[in-house]
């Protein structure tokens, strides 16, 4: 047999394709699934139920039933893209669950976002070149903070937009650097701003994230200029939709875009300095810091430090600025703000860790010429000796400020008193009842007709409603009096006087969270 003939006989090697790495995939998921499940846990009962969240779920609700963007004239307040979002999924747990309180159905809804975020935690950690531990500890420091285990939970706006900013980092951050991952940036960002505005504020951490992960002249320019395409070709949508309604700039008998614009630059009342006792931007933030002052501590101080680290200024430029709007006097600070601060101060974190032991253990490698010496054996010893310490640290500084915020978040049972108050308005024929935006949907979907059942702000603030009722409160069979309802005594007559002429036929839960269904007397004077 000639070589010719043996070559051709010989059946070609077989070459298996080297297997793809999936330890990233298996810790990421396996954490995220391991703080979904807390975060699932007792999700009904705690924290109280807010009438922010009724609003959202009863404005997903409008969109889901082809009533437009609100159950009420959209004013625009905030940009509606969120809550369509939140229409996309908050059909499924309330079809299956359908005695589920309503705010109950629409918080489960917001579970497949906040897995996303938690996922997105870890893999922006990755991409500014965490290692493994460090970008898991950064996951675990956003998941298992009792500050995410109350706030996460509930139905914010925020929610949705800073899980579109990570996801626009992580596409800034891409180590393939495709042109279509900055133009998804762009649209990420863009959705993100389109879901709750304030998030416009931290568009530069993608900014700088882009200019670290392109090179000057070859992708750079070509990277802005599609990231540009897809923020504005994405954003744009908002107010070309008010242009086409007529809706863009003030004008006699419709809101506008820019009407709303000014009221909240111009006409929002602010919450005063974060500094000054007794301010609402003061009590804000030690409610904050009561449930959590370990994350909002240890991440302002390694959000300044990692500033001056290149790998982590993406992610610590935007936990700055949002830091300096929220020391900035005067201005409005809701109580959801942190919901925005907290991913960036975990990475913050663990960046920081990242980069300290990467010196301890760089300094821990003795010279090659004195392995025996006394300096070598105890550097040798300097990355375990750190690391014990940090763990004696978790274990004594952390562990037990987060069992007490966590312990709670699992067990507390804050929302009994509207369960019941529900169920109770769900067993009465339909009538025409004022409640707050927390029971509206719970109504309307006991069958109560949608314009019978009105949010008690619009009583005194929408003049439609208000034409709706020619008998003023008279018109009104029963008010559902909650904490929100009684919030601001005297600043709205109509629901004063809802309250000053009823009777109490059913009350529930305890003194400070007291719910009460009242009828109205229509004959008083």
């Amino acid at each position: 047999m000639t070589v010719l003939e043996l070559v051709r006989e010989t059946p070609p090697p077989v070459v298996t394709p080297p297997r793809k790495d999936r330890t990233d995939f298996t810790i990421a998921v396996g954490l995220t699934t391991l703080v979904l499940a807390l975060l699932a846990w007792n999700i009904t009962g705690f924290p109280t139920a807010s009438d922010d969240e009724g609003t959202y779920l009863a404005q997903a609700w409008a969109v889901q039933n082809g009533q437009g963007l609100a159950h009420y004239t959209y004013w625009y307040d905030h940009p509606p893209l969120a809550w369509i979002q939140l229409a996309a999924f908050s059909w499924l747990p309330a079809w299956v669950a359908p005695s589920l309180l309503a705010v109950a159905a629409g918080r489960i809804a917001m579970l497949p976002l906040q897995a996303a975020g938690l996922l997105l935690v870890y893999v922006v950690g990755r991409r500014i070149g965490l290692p493994r531990w460090a970008a898991a500890v950064g996951l675990l420091t956003y998941g298992l903070s009792p500050l995410f285990l109350t706030m996460g939970r509930q139905i914010y706006l925020d929610s949705f937009a800073v899980v579109w900013i990570l996801a626009a980092l992580a596409l800034a951050l891409s180590p393939r650097k495709h042109l279509w991952h900055y133009a998804a940036a762009g649209a990420a960002a863009a959705i993100g701003v389109l879901s709750k505005e304030t998030i416009l504020v931290i568009l530069p951490a993608v900014l700088v994230a882009m200019w670290q992960n392109t090179a000057r002249s070859t992708t750079r320019p070509w990277a802005f200029g599609a990231f540009a395409s897809g923020l504005v070709l994405v954003g744009c949508f908002y107010p070309l939709y008010a242009l086409l309604r007529g809706e863009l700039f003030p004008g006699e008998g419709h809101v506008s875009l820019f009407g709303a614009i000014q009221f909240q630059l111009g006409s929002r009342s602010g919450s005063g300095s974060i500094f000054a006792a007794g301010s609402g931007a003061n009590e804000l933030l030690h409610s904050w810091l009561y449930y959590d002052s370990v994350l909002l501590v240890a991440g302002s101080v390694a959000t300044v430090a990692g500033l001056f680290l290149r790998r982590l200024r993406p992610v610590t430029v935007a936990g700055a600025i949002l830091i300096a709007v929220a020391l900035r006097p005067g201005g409005y600070l809701p109580a959801m703000y942190v919901v925005q601060v907290l991913p960036f101060f975990a990475i913050a974190i663990a960046g920081v860790l990242a980069f300290v032991f990467a010196r301890i253990s760089a300094w821990g490698k003795p010279a090659p010429d004195a392995t025996g010496s006394t300096g070598a054996r105890a550097r040798r010893w300097a990355t375990p000796a750190a690391a014990a310490l940090a763990l004696v640290l978790v274990a004594v500084v952390v562990a037990p400020r987060w069992y007490i915020g966590d312990r709670r978040a699992l067990t507390a049972n804050d929302n009994a008193a509207y369960v019941e108050a529900a169920h109770y308005l769900r067993a009465q024929p339909p009538s025409t009842v004022v409640v707050d935006d927390v029971l509206w949907l719970d109504c309307v979907n006991a069958g109560y007709p949608s314009d019978r059942v009105i949010w008690f702000y619009k009583l005194d603030l929408d003049s439609e409603v208000a034409a709706r009722l020619p008998g003023g409160w008279r018109d009104v069979d029963y008010i559902v009096s909650t904490p929100a309802v009684r919030q601001d005594p005297g600043t709205l007559p109509t629901v004063t006087a809802l309250l000053r002429n009823s009777t109490v036929i059913a009350s529930f839960g305890p003194a400070d969270g007291l719910i009460e269904i009242r009828r109205v007397n229509k004959e008083s004077a």
